[in-house]
């Protein structure tokens, strides 16, 4: 009997000590904002009911509340006009060499033009229509069309235009080839202006891209799925798993709370290993990648919350941010 009361008093020790080395109440981390990820800068909405991967969003707007197309210069100054402390841009490779930052595998869907984005020459996509294809009542109506000619740009262009300012480069292809050529893009940058980048997209690209630059952050989904479960098992322990390392993770809101030392103990953990955290609406029937996008969620996080949040409508978070 004896025996079995030391046990449990052991067991019953190793849990205090395991929770209270995860306990926020201990993080010396102080209060402060969140870090707003604006994905595609400030974009329209579109109805998200049976999306697939070959689902025209532009067809499927909602009624416009600003007149901003995504992945525009333009786009990208209001969305940081707007509060925005990263932007999300998509960038395909070019027939001439460059990249493009668009979002879609082809033009089919948002300009006039046909085939596939990576097809054309960087001259050919600046002189499409990308608010060709936009329409909310059906195709009764495109309130962009003819708005939009010459406003797809370049990476170099982005990157010029907001010195400084951190972005995430989303690859849309899953080809080892374009992950070369993006990190030998990269590898002639200063390492202060690759720090303000990640690069996010498929295994094969991300891995072939940090393999020529080493210092580069990634988001791949090999790495999420591998680093999650297994901090899940060991990260009461306060170790970091190596696929958690100078990367970055989005979190749908509803699973991030059951993670080790969530939220200050977790993002203090993250934060010393290089790594940026970023929390999503919640994970469904929706799917994963869809964004902090309704003011009501932020009620989720923790006062003083000063991780980030991934939204695709900034133009709603930032204002509700600001009077919470």
């Amino acid at each position: 009997m004896k025996k079995r009361w030391v046990a449990l008093g052991a067991t019953a020790l190793a849990a205090c000590g395991i929770w209270l080395g995860n306990s926020s109440a201990l993080s010396g981390r102080p209060p402060g904002e969140p870090v707003l990820l604006a994905h595609r800068g400030l974009a329209q909405g579109y109805e998200r009911e049976g999306l697939t991967g070959e689902t025209c969003t532009a067809e499927r707007m909602t009624p416009p509340r600003h007149d901003f197309l995504e992945n525009t210069l333009r786009s990208m100054e209001a969305a940081i006009a707007l509060g925005a402390d990263v932007i999300e841009f998509d960038v395909h490779p070019t027939t001439d060499g460059q990249f493009a930052v668009f979002h879609d595998w082809s033009v089919d869907c948002r300009t006039e033009g046909a085939g596939r984005t990576r097809d054309h020459s960087l001259a050919e996509l600046k002189a499409l229509d990308v608010g060709h294809g936009y329409t909310a009542d059906g195709g009764r109506s495109f309130p962009f069309r003819g708005k939009g000619v010459g406003l797809m740009p370049s990476l170099d262009e982005v990157l010029a235009a907001f010195p400084g300012r951190r972005f995430h480069v989303n690859v849309k292809s899953n080809d080892a080839a374009e992950g070369e050529a993006l990190g030998a893009y990269l590898s002639r940058l200063s390492p202060q202006q690759r720090s303000l980048l990640t690069l996010v997209g498929a295994d094969a690209p991300v891995t072939a891209a940090k393999t020529l630059v080493p210092d580069l952050r990634t988001l791949s989904r090999r790495a999420l799925v591998s680093c999650i479960p297994r901090y899940a098992a060991i990260g009461w322990s306060g170790y970091v798993p190596e696929d958690c390392r100078n990367a970055t993770l989005l979190l749908p809101i509803n699973i991030a709370p059951w993670l080790w030392g969530w939220p200050d103990r977790f993002l203090d953990r993250m934060d010393a290993v290089g790594t940026r955290v970023y929390v999503l609406g919640p994970y469904g029937g929706a799917g994963f990648s869809q964004g902090l996008d309704d003011p009501d969620m932020l009620e989720r996080l923790p006062a003083g919350y000063s991780g980030g949040i991934s939204t695709d409508a900034i133009d709603i978070i930032a204002p509700a941010l600001a009077v919470r």
